[in-house]
């Protein structure tokens, strides 16, 4: 299939390798020229075959309501677009009801692989029409990992998003758990090597994990995490599924502890905030903060991507 991506960062980026790979035809826009295909929203729309699939990338919020107002100029009757970013549910069904006025489609998916995702594949929770989810099935099928799962249509349109919210935070409870569990074993005076403690749990037990392996993976690079600043950002997400939680009255301890322990680190330099914030960076490449005002750290096997204390903070993506 054609598909029009507006979007080129970290995830956009490789998302359009990825696509390529999987011998779908895609068209980029990004705001660096360096690595867009087109000079514009409007090149871009132009250079489509009718009938049109644009998937949006941008961060969540201002960004992507600019963009769904000018395809909504830009494109015609029977064009879709999806949303491939992490917008709240709640905006997706604002944004199909403005494009549905214009006779335009529209998809919410949920993305989750971080930096991974180009090697990897991405897991992709669905919302949206039957129809118009269908048109979209080659471009799944190229960026799903390999085997039966990996993608799901959730339901309709907000599902997407929603799934990938409730993802999100399942995520920092978990994270949370590890790092709590890893700042009471470098505590400890009989624990002499934390690391491979951590090393031992990844065959044959029931905590056994990706976020696990990731843990392993930044304390080789890493022993005590001492490069690193004990805070870690919130994308959103979390505090929406805590809201969501409320509305639903659905008791969520677990999330709604983690969520505040990020909280929590703004105001202290807490040990396990060093462990998740090594976490976010190995699995979405998010910006790390040093210990120290130095803007530099030498990287570890996949690398740290790094910021000093005194940079501006800068919006966070999502996983």
């Amino acid at each position: 299939m054609q598909l029009g991506l507006i979007g080129l960062g970290k995830m956009g980026g490789n998302m359009r390798q990825r696509l390529r790979e999987g011998g779908q035809t895609v068209l980029g826009y990004d705001r660096d020229p360096e690595i867009s295909d087109a000079a514009s929203l409007a090149e871009l729309v132009e250079k489509l075959d009718a009938p049109r699939t644009v998937w949006v990338m941008v961060p969540a919020g201002a960004a992507t309501q600019s963009v769904i107002d000018n395809l909504s100029r830009l494109l015609s009757p029977g064009d879709i677009v999806a949303d491939g970013g992490n917008s709240r549910w709640t905006e997706d069904i604002k944004h199909a009801e403005q494009l549905s006025a214009m006779g335009i489609g529209f998809v919410d998916v949920g993305v989750s692989g971080g930096v991974w995702g180009l090697k990897n594949g991405y897991a992709l929770m669905v919302g949206g029409a039957k129809e118009d989810v269908a048109r979209l099935k080659p471009a799944f099928n190229a960026l799903k990992p390999e085997g039966r799962y990996g993608y799901v249509h959730a339901g309709k349109v907000g599902a997407g998003h929603f799934a990938k919210m409730v993802h999100n935070g399942i995520e920092y409870a978990m994270m949370q758990a590890y790092a709590e569990g890893w700042e009471l074993l470098e505590k400890a005076d009989s624990v002499a090597n934390v690391t491979d403690v951590f090393r031992s749990w990844q065959e044959g037990t029931v905590i056994r994990s990706w976020l696990l392996d990731l843990a392993v993976n930044a304390l080789d690079e890493d022993e005590h995490l001492d490069r690193l600043r004990g805070r870690a950002a919130d994308s959103g997400e979390g505090r929406w599924t805590v809201e969501a939680a409320i509305d639903h009255a659905v008791p969520l301890p677990a999330i709604t502890a983690a969520l505040f322990a990020r909280f929590a680190s703004r105001q202290d330099n807490s040990p396990q905030m060093k462990m998740i914030a090594a976490l976010r960076n190995q699995f979405g490449g998010h910006a790390v903060e040093t210990s120290t005002a130095s803007s530099t750290v030498s990287p570890g096997t996949e690398g740290l991507r790094v910021r000093s204390v005194l940079d501006r903070p800068r919006t966070e993506e999502g996983t």
